[in-house]
């Protein structure tokens, strides 16, 4: 009723309704001076007030993670458990929270209409349409407060830090293997299913997670979007182009335990490793 658009299943017409839904929050006139949102109840008012003044009163006592509210205690928690209440009309897979189930449909109706107005990356969600806009931006916004690295999403920096506290609360089941973060769980457990929930619309080549399918679909387009300002050239994805910016101010961060020598990329120091190992015959 929105703009029109017609779906062959009500499921897909539930997911496409996001899209005007997004728009709409990010269009809301401010009733809210102090913090320029709008709430209809004065308990989500409080809820949100803890994202600027930093209370969260709500503690995991499996891993000690701390919380603003007491749904998003609840939904963590889950990932613990590894109950799985929501699940896909679609196809029946079962997720542990709204949200993400929200993000798989979109797998289903391949509908994308947040697009980048620098590179032409297509996105089924604002938010990860923002997240990308910063790798043109170089703008940081995440900062932690042990070592006052930056990040351009939260979610890096939460992985960051527990590099600070060393602590691995996600533990596989199958194997035992821990994590630090419940995603890198998530995507370490596809490899004793082997499943492959990302698959590329141009070959029909799958992945393992969503990171490994956008690399992969730039050997399709060939779209370098992220560019060196030192020396111009050009990159497919903004890991490469960092990688090649350390040989420009020679940071070398990927140390041989071995013998002590230092590279700038993971990928030499792999092949420096080999020289040990073939002396070791």
């Amino acid at each position: 009723m929105e703009c029109g658009k017609s779906f062959s299943f009500n499921a897909k017409l539930r997911t496409h309704q996001w899209t005007h839904t997004e728009r709409k929050l990010t269009q809301r006139e401010n009733s809210h001076r102090e913090y320029g949102k709008n709430f209809s109840q004065s308990g989500n008012l409080k809820v949100h007030k803890r994202t600027h003044t930093g209370g969260e009163p709500y503690e995991c006592m499996e891993c000690g993670k701390k919380f603003s509210n007491s749904g998003n205690l609840g939904r963590h928690q889950r990932a613990h458990t590894g109950e799985k209440l929501y699940k896909c009309i679609e196809c029946g897979k079962s997720f542990s929270d709204n949200g993400n189930l929200r993000r798989h449909q979109w797998t289903h109706t391949e509908e994308k209409p947040f697009k980048c107005i620098k590179c032409g990356n297509v996105y089924s969600q604002s938010g990860h349409l923002r997240r990308h806009q910063r790798t043109h931006t170089g703008e940081k916004p995440f900062q932690c407060m042990e070592c006052e690295k930056s990040f351009s999403d939260s979610g890096s920096l939460s992985r960051h830090q527990q590099t600070h506290t060393g602590e691995k609360p996600f533990k596989c089941m199958e194997c035992g293997k821990r994590f630090s973060h419940s995603g890198s769980l998530r995507r370490h457990q596809w490899i004793h299913t082997e499943e492959k929930p990302f698959k590329c619309m141009e070959c029909g080549k799958s992945f393992s997670d969503s990171g490994s399918l956008r690399i992969h679909q730039q050997t399709h387009t060939g779209m370098k979007p992220f560019k060196c300002m030192k020396c111009g050239k050009s990159f497919s994805y903004s890991g490469n182009l960092r990688r090649h910016q350390h040989a420009h101010i020679g940071k070398k961060q990927f140390k041989c335990m071995e013998c002590g020598k230092s590279f700038s990329d993971n990928g030499k120091l792999r092949t420096h490793q080999r020289t040990h190992t073939e002396e070791t015959f």
